[in-house]
């Protein structure tokens, strides 16, 4: 398994060098000039210019770029001008909200699609099934910007059963000591209960909101995988023995059925990590989401560049763990 990861993760190598050359690129050629929004429309032309030496934005776009990666190799991935911070430093401000943004939700599309998934398969052609398709087709068509105003209009306007979209936590608590910058896991460290209390409720529906589309593809994947396994020759051997439906399916059918679900699971990381930016955006949350839709309208190349470089090295782990976690469900499954 050791030589299997290291070859993994050398062949990340190019695909990483291929999305640091194609986001450089792209976020060149987005519409507006850093010097410009930094300087401001009414400035001086001496003034821009000034700026955009300063930014380096006057040379040719290869030796940009050179200066850009050579930054890269030493660990340095920029400078937010529209922030006046380093990016490092806004990321690791920034980036925990996000974090526990995407693990619950991930959390939610587990224990509400597999679930739903099993008994869909079981009960197939049953009331169940029926209804377990539609919640997954709505799901996977429904926009998650009109999800979030939806939940916010209802669940905060109407029922007043939410708090309002803003933050992380109430206006009138003091956030958790920072051990890791997960409020809810802070706040369980530090025993602080109010503060945990109130992390939950404004973490809910944001997490449902954005873990919607993901359910609904878990879902499906889930019945698609039970409904193959379940026929197999194993499963009837496992009946014909007389053991318990329950232990069928859960440690005959299900572990066998798992191995799609945890694929679709990895893949499904990327997006949850691209839809925060919309779901913070909606829901106030301090997350990165709202840093890079500043940097956009900022045009603030370096957090754009660092955002995705950042994703897509977390996207290659989580699809390395997943790789490896096959092993550990299906001992049949060799590593070379």
């Amino acid at each position: 398994m050791f030589a299997y990861t290291l070859k993994r993760l050398a062949q990340m190598i190019p695909a990483l060098l291929g999305i640091i050359v194609i986001t450089f690129i792209l976020s060149r050629v987005l519409p507006g000039d850093p010097a410009i929004m930094l300087a401001g429309e009414q400035a001086p032309e001496e003034t821009v210019n000034k700026i955009r030496q300063d930014m380096g934005l006057d040379k040719p776009l290869y030796i940009q770029f050179f200066s850009y990666f050579g930054q890269l190799f030493q660990g340095n991935i920029g400078y937010a001008y529209h922030t006046g911070h380093s990016v490092a430093s806004d990321l690791a401000t920034r980036f925990p909200a996000t974090l526990e943004l995407t693990i619950a939700s991930i959390l939610i599309a587990i224990l509400v699609a597999v679930p739903v998934g099993i008994i869909a398969a079981t009960r197939k052609e049953s009331i169940l099934d029926h209804i377990s398709r539609v919640f997954s087709l709505i799901g996977a068509c429904v926009p998650i910007f009109w999800l979030g105003l939806m939940f916010i209009y209802i669940f905060y306007s109407i029922l007043g059963w939410a708090p309002a979209p803003m933050g992380r936590i109430s206006g009138d608590l003091n956030p958790p000591a920072h051990i890791t910058g997960l409020y809810v896991l802070d706040s369980l460290l530090s025993g602080d209960m109010m503060a945990l209390k109130s992390s939950i409720v404004h973490l809910v529906l944001p997490a449902i909101c954005l873990s919607t589309g993901t359910m609904a593809i878990v879902a499906r994947m889930t019945r698609s995988s039970m409904l193959e396994v379940v026929d197999q020759d194993f499963v009837r051997t496992a009946r014909a023995k007389g053991l318990k439906e329950s232990a069928v399916i859960y440690k005959h059918a299900l572990v066998n059925a798992l191995i799609p679900t945890l694929t679709v699971l990895g893949l499904q990381f990327g997006y949850l990590m691209g839809g925060a930016v919309i779901t913070e955006t909606i829901f106030s949350w301090p997350g990165i989401g709202g840093y890079v839709t500043d940097s956009i309208l900022a045009a603030d190349y370096a957090p754009i560049q660092a955002f995705t470089l950042v994703s897509a090295i977390l996207y290659c782990g989580i699809n390395l763990a997943v790789d490896l976690i096959y092993g550990l469900i299906d001992p049949r499954i060799r590593y070379e």
